[in-house]
Order: C-alpha cells, then structure tokens, then sequence
C-alpha cells in the first residue's frame, strides 16, 4: 500500500526533466503483458505518475532515495535538457555508471512493492551497458547486458521489496564511447490488460 499525498514537487517534475517517451523503450507491450501473466509484477497499486524522477538537477528524493554518478566526464544543468556525459575511454579504470538508491517506506510504502527503474540514455554510437540492482529479499529482474545506439531506456525491475529495505538500480558502461544520462524514473509496474475472449 501506498500514501498517495505528495505533490508532483517531492517527485520531482516531469517539466524540469527529459520526457521519457522521447526515448525508445527496452521493454515492449508484449514484455510487461507476458510478465504479468507470469506473476512477476505483482498486485501492487497502480498510479500514473512516477513515485519520483530524479536527474541532474534532482539528485535527492525521500528518505535515503539519492543518485550517485561514477566517473562523469560533465555534469550539464543549464540547458533545456540537463544531463551528466559519461566516456568509458577517458575512465579506462573505472566504468562510467548512474546508480540511484530508493527506499519505499519514504513514500508510504506498508506491504511488499514491485518498482521499475527506466534509465532514460542517449549513446550517439554503439555502447554497451549491464543493468543491476538489489532488492533485499526480494527479485532483481534486468537484462545481463545491452548494447544499443540512439536515445533508449534501460529498464530494472525489482520485485516483492520489503517497504523498509533500502534497494538500487544501475547501470554500467562495459564498452563504447560517449553517452549522456538524462534522468531515472522510479514507478510502479504499466497497467496491464489482457484482451478480452471473442465468441
């Protein structure tokens, strides 16, 4: 179960940041209707608007929710479009990742949630990243590497999250070049419906 009393402010609005439909989806209709026939979604509330959207210039959320950018090569937040730039080439030790940390109890969370992390990224030439994260005892549900090029989103799921486990999502840079991370959405699962029978 959820609050449902924050205002778009505590979430972190959609109007500062880059809209999420601007970016081609990892996972299809298809993806979300087969894992909730599977039970992987769980029962949980349904809202429309994101627990919270954190990105360059919202970098802290409730509770312990933050952001942590490893090794950007800029951290850009007076244009239209803010944005941290990430070059795997120029951090050959260390690779370039955006992790964010988020605890449901801050936002009203009572029973076990399953939450969806979208990494919104642009990569202007084939880069290749591994989605992660932790879910306490709960299911860790990310692809083991992806590799694209254009504007997408990364998507990791975490199921069955006790509402006070402190969780994250991630994602890493394995190889490529340049590419930007423009914000983080923290949601519940898409509102899935099966088609009715015919006949």
């Amino acid at each position: 179960m959820f609050s449902s009393d924050q205002d778009d402010e505590d979430r972190g609005t959609a109007v500062e940041t880059t809209e999420a439909a601007e970016f081609e989806s990892d996972l299809t209709a298809e993806d979300w209707v087969a894992k909730r026939r599977a039970g992987e979604l769980g029962s949980g509330p349904i809202f429309w608007a994101p627990i919270q959207v954190l990105s360059p210039t919202t970098t802290v959320g409730r509770g312990r929710t933050n952001l942590t950018l490893i090794r950007p090569t800029i951290v850009q937040t007076d244009t239209p479009e803010p944005f941290a730039g990430f070059d795997l080439r120029t951090t050959p030790n260390r690779n370039p990742a955006v992790s964010v940390h988020f605890n449901p109890g801050a936002y009203g969370a009572t029973g076990l949630g399953t939450y969806v992390f979208t990494f919104a990224v642009d990569a202007p030439t084939r880069a290749a990243f591994t989605p992660s994260g932790f879910a306490g005892s709960g299911t860790v549900d990310a692809p083991g590497s992806i590799r694209f090029s254009g504007r997408r989103v990364i998507t990791v799921v975490l199921r069955d999250v006790p509402p006070a486990q402190d969780t994250f999502a991630a994602i890493e840079q394995t190889s490529g070049e340049t590419w930007s991370w423009f914000t983080t959405r923290i949601s519940h699962p898409p509102l899935v419906f099966d088609p009715l029978p015919i006949g």
